[in-house]
């Protein structure tokens, strides 16, 4: 709990950058889960420089043309149930685990072979 109250306080101080680097550091953990659960590479065969540039890329909130479609299917329907179902104080919680599954997709779709 003490993590989330300094993270809401940097949040807070800090937001433009606090908001990117969280949107890299959820890119970069999409594509670690999707090389080693998805893919399952396993440690040795993990490739560092693709996760690298997901985590630029999510700094930079690049989207992949493919992955639009899908994009506007999933987040209306995340933030229409966020905003009614879920309180205030956990929405962005919400949005953030929904992120790591949907980063975990943009990765997977953007290194298919």
């Amino acid at each position: 709990m003490a993590l989330w109250r300094a993270y809401q306080r940097a949040l807070a101080a800090h937001p433009w950058k606090v908001q990117v680097l969280t949107a890299g550091s959820l890119m970069g953990v999409g594509d670690i889960i999707s090389q080693q659960l998805v893919e399952r590479r396993g440690l040795q065969e993990h490739q560092r420089s693709r996760t690298l540039t997901m985590v630029l890329l999510g700094c930079g909130f690049v989207d992949y043309p493919d992955a639009l479609i899908t994009n506007y299917y999933l987040w209306p329907a995340v933030q229409l149930a966020n905003f009614y179902l879920v309180p205030l104080h956990y929405r962005l919680a919400v949005v953030q685990c929904v992120a790591v599954i949907w980063n975990s997709y943009l990765s997977w779709k953007a290194h298919r072979l």
